[in-house]
């Protein structure tokens, strides 16, 4: 029984998944540094204050906080935005200049000439419309 979980443990996917946990936690503590430290104060010098905590209405005696709602969707947002601008982006224009010079894959499929539907390159018939492909 030991041994079958030693050898579950000791597979490829376990000790990847382990490290992407902890680079994903740790860049995540980048990231909300980077929004918070840096973006939220630029936006602060552009437009006032950063935070909208002290937005609140009540209702019966129950507090509605909008301001803290409104305050995690601007983080929400922001955090995307520089995921997007400074790890996405990026990395799309590294493996395009990457694939720049790769030619492209063969293809797998073709269209039936009778329903146009798509059928794999071996075919002799389509399965859709049974005609004969050439």
């Amino acid at each position: 029984m030991l041994k079958g979980f030693r050898q579950f443990l000791m597979r490829g996917n376990v000790i990847d998944l382990a490290v992407a946990v902890v680079v994903g936690a740790a860049f995540g503590a980048v990231v909300t540094a980077l929004v918070k430290d840096l973006i939220t104060p630029l936006i602060a010098a552009i437009g006032g204050k950063p935070d909208f905590s002290a937005i609140v209405f009540t209702v019966n005696g129950s507090k509605f906080l909008i301001g803290d709602f409104i305050n995690a969707v601007i983080s929400f947002v922001m955090i995307g935005a520089a995921i997007y601008f400074f790890v996405v982006a990026p990395m799309n224009a590294l493996v395009a200049r990457m694939n720049r010079g790769a030619a492209p894959p063969d293809p797998t499929t073709k269209k039936c000439t009778e329903c146009l539907s798509e059928i794999p390159i071996a075919a002799k018939r389509c399965a859709f419309c049974t005609s004969p492909v050439v």
